[in-house]
């Protein structure tokens, strides 16, 4: 008995572990970034562009919020006033909580394929600082883009099927403030880190099929880069600002669930 509770504390620790190294995978893409203003520079370009769309579609949301959430409770219209502003409250709530969780998405999705090419360019400079890439196929544009494409839009569909239950459990009092958040943000990590090594699988030939069971064989590392991502993006113009450093941690994640050096620098600064 003691023994398998020695083990299962043993594997939560070694999880847990992982999932910080995970997290702490962000931080040093950032350290990348700043090192080096060719590579902030390369990834701020299509970030303040995608920003500058989501940013009107935010300030749209909130201007409306008070009648969508009439509409999504349009069951309550003929209760007492007080009861009516309550539920309607925490649909204003759910629909906040939701349509971020979906900004920041569809924000990563929509704005690596509209920065295809300058994503492409940070995540080799690093991957070619810590080694290279000794299996790489040279894919060429237009088949990148179509491939970036297709699985922006398969990765923007299940979001949306997932949006759709967390936000209606957001109507249920105290669990759709507490619960909620947390599983919709567990599983915002996964998808963003899905989406941030799109690049460097496809460097490799590798599919979004190949992508998810290389980052299920580690998961905890891969929750924690996409949690610390999905956080710091909900900061305001977090996503603009950290998406070149997203990009970098991305490539540093990939090549770890690849099972390849992305600890020991081998040529010079970037």
């Amino acid at each position: 008995m003691r023994s398998t509770a020695a083990r299962g504390a043993s594997a939560t620790g070694g999880a847990l572990r992982e999932f910080l190294t995970g997290a702490a995978l962000l931080g040093r893409g950032l350290g990348l970034v700043l090192k080096s203003p060719r590579l902030l520079g390369l990834g701020l370009v299509p970030a303040v562009i995608a920003g500058l769309l989501y940013g009107a579609a935010l300030i749209t949301l909130v201007a409306f919020i008070g009648d969508l959430s009439a509409a999504v409770t349009w069951f309550a219209d003929d209760w007492s006033r007080l009861w009516r502003d309550l539920i309607r409250l925490f649909a204003g709530v759910a629909l906040l909580g939701v349509g971020g969780l979906l900004g920041v998405l569809t924000f990563t999705a929509v704005t690596l394929l509209i920065g295809d090419p300058f994503y492409e360019k940070i995540s080799s400079l690093v991957e070619n600082r810590y080694g290279g890439v000794p299996d790489e196929v040279e894919v060429p544009l237009w088949t990148s883009l179509g491939r970036s494409l297709r699985d922006s839009l398969r990765l923007i569909g299940l979001s949306i099927l997932v949006g759709i239950p967390l936000l209606a459990a957001g109507f249920l009092p105290v669990v759709g403030q507490t619960v909620v958040p947390v599983v919709g943000g567990a599983v915002a990590g996964w998808l963003l880190a899905v989406e941030l090594t799109g690049v460097p699988f496809q460097r490799r030939d590798k599919r979004l099929r190949d992508r998810r069971a290389a980052l299920r064989t580690r998961r905890p590392l891969a929750l924690g880069f996409g949690v610390a991502v999905f956080v710091c993006f909900l900061i305001p113009l977090g996503a603009v600002l950290l998406m070149p450093a997203a990009v970098a941690g991305g490539t540093l994640l990939s090549r770890k669930v690849l099972g390849l050096p992305a600890d020991t620098i081998t040529t010079k600064p970037l």
